[in-house]
């Protein structure tokens, strides 16, 4: 599976009123691991910034001034997602502007989603966590992602606060393998135990007799308690 995590930033919140995207972060993820490959662009967007949106993102008119027109980096953008399924917070922000780029753009580019089909992780977040805040912050905070030098708003930066998020908020025990195999050094069964997302070593947890023996000896009491004696584990 081909995943893309993407952000944007924008010159202000509606893009009905003419803001425009001024920079685009996408992480890209290979059967739910880094694949090391980005996508990283600052766009001239040849307009003022609304107020408040310039001090959230800390960009400038002035220093986006040299940098490309949408129109110029349009195809590589489209050849770097095409295919994959976005990963997005708050998809309907991004999306909507993003199709009103490519609208100016000229009618042969479609909408995003001809293109990929789209992943909302606000939706899951609200799904997941019903009545709490889940916006990326609650999200890194809940989820024990390292959010600390996240200052200002900064389109790759959150695409990658989100890939860990977002692998962090869908790894489960559907994903979790365990294997009958021994230990050599003590023929101790041993669980193995892979997250989703984790690209490390697994870790091996190894059940000690001392753990057996207790195990058995508190399932025994269990059965002595157990109306007429009858227990259904050992059935």
């Amino acid at each position: 599976m081909r995943q893309i995590i993407l952000d944007t930033e924008t010159t202000g919140l509606e893009w009905k009123i003419g803001n425009r995207v001024v920079e685009i972060g996408c992480v890209e993820l290979l059967e739910r691991r880094p694949s090391g490959r980005t996508f990283h662009v600052y766009i001239n967007p040849q307009r003022e910034f609304e107020p408040g949106a310039q001090e959230v993102t800390g960009l400038t008119l002035d220093f986006l001034s040299d940098k490309p027109l949408f129109a110029d980096i349009i195809d590589d953008f489209l050849a770097f997602i095409d295919g994959a399924e976005l990963v997005i917070h708050n998809a309907a922000f991004d999306v909507g502007f993003l199709d009103n780029e490519l609208s100016l753009a000229g009618d042969s580019y479609g909408k995003l989603g001809d293109r990929a089909s789209i992943l909302d992780t606000l939706a899951m977040a609200r799904q997941k966590y019903p009545g709490q805040r889940n916006s990326l912050d609650a999200l890194c905070r809940r989820l024990g992602v390292d959010n600390s030098h996240r200052q200002l708003h900064g389109a790759l930066l959150d695409a990658q606060l989100l890939a860990e998020a977002y692998l962090a908020m869908t790894s489960g025990q559907g994903e979790i393998g365990f294997d009958a195999s021994t230990d050599n050094a003590s023929d101790v069964p041993v669980m193995s135990w892979l997250p989703s997302g984790d690209a490390g070593a697994r870790p091996r947890v190894a059940i000690s007799p001392a753990d057996v023996a207790a195990h058995a000896a508190r399932m025994a009491a269990i059965a002595k308690k157990a109306q007429d004696g009858r227990v259904l584990w050992p059935q």
